[in-house]
């Protein structure tokens, strides 16, 4: 009952092939010509099933993400990194086992627990730092956002760093399908972020500066709150002049960040019946409200591939360009039309909530082409009243 630790802690991947992109989707489009796309179409969880896609814009891939599916419990991870790729592959390989240990020694997942998780992932990334800045000075300018959903004897918690979101569609009067935003952007760009950043620093005129028509912390970035980012939290992890992009105005006397995650949770309902759990790169290009029509009214299969190739038409038009255009153009040259995009689609099977259903137990990662047994069932045995596992 205990085995969740399993083959995570081991890193026991198992070599997926190459999802077969050959066939016509039901658009009319082949997927096969878009090699910058990544897919799962439909797959099964405990409370119902899942679709993810993710496209790769940069020369190296910054958003990470996965997939923990168990007997009891779902989770799902969006990890949108700037500045490179190692913060947000720190979160993919620690914060899921950081959860895992600490439920364990809870015996319960709620939001402290969360909290918690959050707290023990941005510690281990910043150690990290600190001992790689010799050899590698920019690792101190790397972060992530961090999106988290968990399914648990039907309660949603959601926590959520930056500007990635969570999103649930619902329905409504007259049976429509309704979205509802279930986290907090923290983007400068939204007039209480920086309100709150004011708020909070109110010594620091320049803690919010306009530069080039974009709201961005101390003129540098956007999002307020991440993992990482040493050096707009802690004064040690400084940068020298060769740097000049990430040069402060002035020494930093307090953090100008934060790794708290703002946390929501939620006893699911009848009426709710999926959530998109996205990167900004889906929501540069759509609404909530669009992107929760797109999911009611198109088949299961390949939605998340569906939204993401939505998002990516709106682009490729924006720039005066098809689609089939915009397919053809090499990563990082990419990056100047759309956004590394992660986009994953849980729909909730009410009948199953309630129910011991046979399922996979999966751990995917985006992208890489790999899937693993989660061995995610360290909730089997536990009460949600107790202290302890049984």
């Amino acid at each position: 009952m205990l085995s969740w630790l399993g083959s995570i802690a081991s890193a026991c991947w198992q070599p997926l092939r190459r999802y077969a992109r050959m066939s016509k989707d039901d658009d009319g489009l082949s997927t096969a010509d878009d090699a910058l796309l990544w897919c799962r179409d439909l797959e099964k969880h405990s409370f119902g099933e899942f679709s993810f896609a993710v496209v790769q814009a940069n020369e190296v891939l910054e958003d990470q993400s996965q997939v923990e599916t168990g007997h009891d419990a779902t989770f799902v991870g969006v990890y949108d990194g700037h500045g490179g790729p190692e913060a947000s592959r720190f979160i993919c390989d620690h914060l899921f086992l950081h959860l895992i240990r600490l439920t364990r020694e809870n015996g319960t997942i709620s939001e402290d627990i969360l909290k918690r998780a959050f707290s023990a992932t941005e510690d281990g990334f910043l150690s990290l730092a600190r001992r790689t800045c010799g050899i590698k000075p920019l690792i101190a300018a790397v972060g992530s956002c961090c999106l988290v959903g968990v399914i648990w004897k039907g309660t949603l918690y959601v926590a959520n760093l930056g500007d990635s979101r969570a999103v649930i569609g619902y329905l409504g009067r007259s049976n429509k399908i309704v979205a509802e935003q279930l986290t907090r952007d923290h983007n400068a760009s939204m007039e209480e972020v920086r309100q709150e950043l004011r708020s909070l620093h109110p010594d620091d005129s320049h803690i919010v500066v306009m530069k080039h028509g974009v709201w961005r912390i101390k003129g540098i970035i956007q999002v307020s709150r991440s993992i990482g980012d040493a050096y707009l939290k802690r004064p040690e992890f400084s940068l020298d002049p060769s740097f000049p992009r990430f040069q402060l105005p002035e020494p930093l006397r307090r953090p100008v960040l934060t790794a708290e995650p703002s946390i929501y949770s939620r006893v699911l309902q009848s009426s709710d019946k999926f959530l998109i759990f996205a990167s900004d790169g889906l929501w540069e290009h759509m609404t909530n409200q669009e992107a929760v029509e797109i999911v009611y009214n198109n088949p299961r299969v390949g939605i998340a591939r569906r939204l993401l190739r939505s998002a990516l038409n709106v682009a490729a038009r924006k720039r005066e360009m098809r689609y089939d255009d915009l397919k053809k153009i090499e990563k990082g040259v990419r990056r100047f039309f759309h956004d590394d995009i992660t986009v994953v689609v849980i729909f909730i099977d009410h009948e199953l909530l309630d129910k011991k259903t046979s399922v996979p137990e999966l751990s995917v990662r985006g992208f890489v082409d790999t899937v693993g047994p989660s061995n995610f069932n360290i909730l089997q045995g536990i009460d949600a009243n107790a202290n302890s596992v049984i």
